[in-house]
């Protein structure tokens, strides 16, 4: 028959378990019960727990229970222990239990960090923390009440005690494992093999440096104002290089506070920082083996500068609060909508880091340079409008379409996107009308639009009308100067003077 002492055992290690089952428990204050429950019932003055670090092989106290003041407990929990060394150290090393009742006898306990804090030990019963017999830590009890010994049935229950805590750090790690393997992959999924619309000679171009761009590792520096796509080409030169099927990992310079911006990159050990409680992979060990791309490159800071041009260099960096080098094998992409020459000069920006960024750079042109475009994205974009509000269109009036290719698009590709799904919104007929798509051209230097008493309505029509005006404003704008101008499209000379001669377009000067 079970004894009230032993009943009382029973209904802790019951309570127990029910705790490391909750999904809603936290580790440490489970950790910190468990050891308390453990204590209670050895009659211990105090307990400790100590966690093996796999990669440096030493113990640190992750919890220490029971000190004469809080001074007491942070100098103990400051010590770091080496695998073998002292009591702690001798059981995680061959495994196994230990009772001590004359500590001060045993050559183990010199080194013991608990007597180089100058905390008495007059007994210390320690086990090891075991899963599937690999040892992931030591509880330690020091001191039972009384002045007495530590018996075997002390020990027993002890290793009971530690095979439950076992359980609840084994389960909190796989629980961190998982949470960062799905964090990986939702990071590092790789783009589904889209076509990049693309009517425009320019951007055909640009597509075709894309395909051979891709087969190397080399940095590319993608250039261009905000909303231009610039995102979508570093997929593509991701999708069809060799590293396709490893993870493209996106990152924003810009979006993350410049205190976390390091950890995010490199990632943290535990400790690192106040709020670090556990360790991080970074960007660049999530991509190792694929792409990375630092969006808005141009606001990363100077410090941060210099490491990410060692990863360039070395393929190597060390994490927040680590001395330990990791190396990867990531290809860089970035972007930036800045004039990073400018910033170069200026000395906001290190210039040996723009060189190495530099290696193949790629600007990708306005969505006004490329009217012929519109159209064909406009319909995309109405597609994809259609699936996610559940409001069905046949397309686009005549009107709706002019009015998109007479307007400058500020905001580029990403602006006509969220134009044509704030028309999917609010309209109301079988098609798209102009006066859905809440767009004004009322600036006296815009272009307009073709109007309704244009005689050929047709689409084609429209389009170079559009360009009519446009390559005649921008030649205007540089004085009729067909090479000056030709830069400023970004377009060749020789295809300038072929779109001046297909529209007709004359100089009023020689008129």
């Amino acid at each position: 028959m079970l004894s009230s002492i032993d009943v009382q055992k029973f209904n802790t290690l019951i309570e127990t378990n029910a705790l490391i089952n909750s999904k809603y428990a936290d580790l440490n204050s489970l950790l910190t019960q468990i050891l308390e429950s453990a204590s209670r019932l050895c009659e211990g003055e105090s307990t400790s727990l100590l966690l093996v670090n796999q990669e440096t092989q030493e113990l640190y106290f992750e919890i220490f229970l029971g000190g004469a003041s809080a001074k007491d407990s942070a100098e103990v929990s400051s010590y770091t222990i080496k695998m073998g060394e002292g009591i702690a150290g001798w059981v995680a090393m061959h495994n196994r239990s230990i009772i001590m009742n004359d500590p001060e006898s045993d050559n183990r306990h010199s080194s013991d960090a608990l007597k180089q804090a100058n905390f008495p030990s007059r007994a210390i019963l320690a086990v090891p923390m075991r899963v599937k017999d690999e040892c992931l830590g030591v509880i330690e009890i020091i001191n039972k009440k009384g002045g007495k010994d530590f018996t075997q049935e002390d020990l027993s229950w002890l290793e009971i005690f530690a095979t439950q805590a076992g359980i609840a750090v084994a389960n909190a790690r796989n629980m961190q494992k998982a949470q960062v393997k799905i964090e990986q992959l939702h990071e590092g999924i790789i783009p589904e093999r889209v076509e990049v619309i693309a009517k425009n000679p320019v951007i055909k171009e640009k597509l075709e440096i894309v395909d051979r761009v891709a087969k190397t590792d080399s940095s590319v520096l993608i250039l261009g104002e905000s909303g231009v796509g610039k995102e979508v080409f570093a997929e593509q030169i991701h999708i069809k290089s060799n590293r396709s099927r490893k993870p493209f990992v996106k990152v924003s310079c810009a979006a993350i506070p410049e205190g976390l911006l390091e950890s995010e990159l490199f990632g943290h050990v535990k400790g690192a920082f106040t709020s670090a409680i556990a360790s991080r992979h970074g960007r660049f060990e999530t991509a190792d083996g694929g792409t990375i791309f630092l969006d808005e490159i141009a606001e990363l800071p100077l410090a941060l500068q210099a490491k990410l041009l060692r990863v360039i260099q070395e393929k190597t960096f060390e994490k927040v609060g680590s001395d330990t080098t990791i190396t990867v094998n990531v290809r860089i992409l970035a972007a930036t909508n800045r004039d990073i020459e400018k910033q170069v000069e200026k000395g906001e920006f290190r210039s040996d880091l723009y060189y190495r960024l530099n290696v193949l750079p790629l600007y990708i042109p306005p969505l006004r340079q490329r009217p012929e475009d519109i159209p064909a994205l406009a319909d995309f974009f109405l597609s994809k409008s259609i699936k996610k509000t559940q409001n069905h269109f046949d397309g686009f009036t005549q009107e709706a379409l002019e009015t998109m290719l007479s307007y400058p698009w500020p905001g580029n590709v990403r602006e006509l996107e969220n134009c044509i799904e704030r028309a999917c919104v609010i309209g109301r007929g079988r098609v798209i009308e102009a006066e859905d798509l809440f767009l004004t051209t009322s600036s006296p230097t815009e272009l307009s639009a073709p109007t309704a008493s244009t005689g050929n309505r047709s689409l084609k029509n429209a389009e170079n009308i559009f360009r009519t005006r446009f390559i005649s404003q921008v030649l205007s704008e540089h004085n009729w100067n067909q090479t000056d101008t030709a830069k400023a499209l970004n377009i060749q000379r020789t295809y300038l003077s072929r779109l001046i001669k297909e529209l007709e377009i004359i100089n009023p000067k020689e008129e």
